[in-house]
């Protein structure tokens, strides 16, 4: 009983640990911390990197254009299970939010034609790009994935989120940051996908 018991623990803290929050800002004064925005080298409040990468067309996307005009939520991905199963939250966050200014992209660590197919499939409605070679990663100093970067509209990074969530849970706190950073009342990400299914 007590070796079931102390399984479950070490698993349930196994799953915590997939899900990390970077929501505060360093302060100088402050002891540094062991966590993930530490291990990643950025944390909120920074400014975002300078980032350009070419989508599918050819076309660059360009962080601090996007950022000028407003926030821009960059999703660090692959097409995993555990991806795939929460790429819906991150559709339905993009849509609750894009008509307030918000820009999603989506980076896939993935060969051309596979990202190309599942675009296809799920019915992509955000802008997104292939990085098989994984540069986007070095970029944004993680090696962590998913990775999320929610940058403000001006360039500063106002949320962090590192692992794989298919519960939709991670997508419903970066929803919520999303409409703080605009402005508007929170839309359940969470609950709209969920009452889909």
């Amino acid at each position: 009983m007590k070796f079931a018991i102390r399984a479950l623990a070490v698993a349930a803290l196994l799953m915590l640990a997939g899900r990390v929050w970077a929501d505060e800002p360093v302060q100088k004064d402050a002891p540094a911390k062991p966590d993930a925005a530490a291990k990643a080298g950025l944390s909120v409040g920074q400014q975002a990197p300078e980032f350009k990468i070419k989508d599918s067309s050819g076309k660059v996307i360009d962080l601090a254009e996007l950022s000028a005009k407003g926030p821009v939520l960059v999703r660090l991905t692959c097409g995993c299970i555990g991806c795939d199963k929460e790429l819906t939250y991150f559709q339905a966050l993009h849509e609750a939010y894009k008509g307030d200014g918000l820009t999603s992209v989506a980076v896939f660590r993935e060969p051309d034609k596979k990202v190309e197919d599942y675009v296809k499939e799920k019915k992509l409605d955000m802008l997104y790009a292939i990085d098989s070679k994984g540069e986007s990663w070095k970029t944004f100093q993680t090696k962590t994935m998913p990775s999320n970067f929610l940058i403000g509209k001006g360039g500063k990074i106002a949320a962090i989120a590192y692992g794989c969530d298919p519960s939709g849970l991670l997508a419903k706190g970066l929803s919520d940051k999303v409409a703080k950073l605009v402005g508007s009342k929170p839309v359940d990400v969470k609950a709209s996908v969920d009452a889909k299914k």
